[in-house]
């Protein structure tokens, strides 16, 4: 027997809102809120204080990201809340961000289409409940295809003074553009070429690769 889940339901379209109420109290969730935008959402979770969100991504009033952002402020504002978002289509990046929140525990993305699996879905939401993580397995082979950014290890600092390497300045030069020293600019483009993973050889063919896997990276 499975404690009782209290859930706040966010879905604009009526009929399929009306649907999950009765199929989560089916298996033993309490739907304690069922709206039907954003920024009621942030509202019914203020009240209630559920165990789980369930959020269409899209939602009014501008029918586009409002139920993600919704999500991402209620995990920055309550990291262990666990929240599923439903899409109906194959949108990665909108996966990555809702992985980017809190921890990357107790979070879920379905496509709606998995709804229809009920028992699926209902140990999908339990899953997230307990502390896991699920993504939709269409949204896992997508993020599997996407090429690597092979600079999305390097901070904001190290990619200015990767870009400022390609186009030709010295490492003082570097320093009296960023106001530091030239130590630190060292230091920086010793960080750039660890996190490259470049070939150990000499310094100035390792600065070498280091510009053409920005310049190939698109800057």
């Amino acid at each position: 027997m499975h404690p009782v889940t209290r859930v706040v339901l966010a879905e604009d379209g009526v009929l399929l809102r009306e649907g999950l109420v009765g199929l989560l109290a089916r298996f033993g969730f309490e739907v304690v809120a069922a709206v039907g935008d954003a920024d009621s959402l942030l509202r019914a979770v203020a009240e209630h204080e559920p165990d789980l969100v369930v959020t269409d991504i899209r939602m009014p009033p501008g029918q586009s990201d409002e139920g993600l952002r919704a999500a991402a402020t209620l995990r920055a504002q309550r990291p262990g809340l666990a929240v599923v978002v439903l899409s109906q289509h194959v949108q990665p990046e909108y996966a990555a961000t809702l992985l980017d929140s809190g921890d990357g525990r107790s979070v879920g993305y379905l496509l709606k289409d998995r709804v229809a699996d009920l028992e699926d879905f209902v140990a999908a939401l339990r899953t997230v409940v307990g502390g896991g993580t699920v993504i939709d397995p269409e949204v896992v082979r997508r993020l599997m295809r996407q090429p690597r950014d092979p600079l999305a290890a390097l901070s904001a600092r190290e990619r200015e003074v990767l870009a400022l390497v390609a186009e030709g300045h010295s490492n003082a030069a570097i320093a009296r553009r960023l106001f530091v020293t030239e130590a630190a600019v060292g230091k920086h483009i010793g960080n750039i070429l660890t996190k490259l993973d470049l070939p150990q050889t000499d310094d100035t063919n390792r600065r070498v690769l280091a510009v053409l896997t920005y310049l190939r990276a698109g800057g």
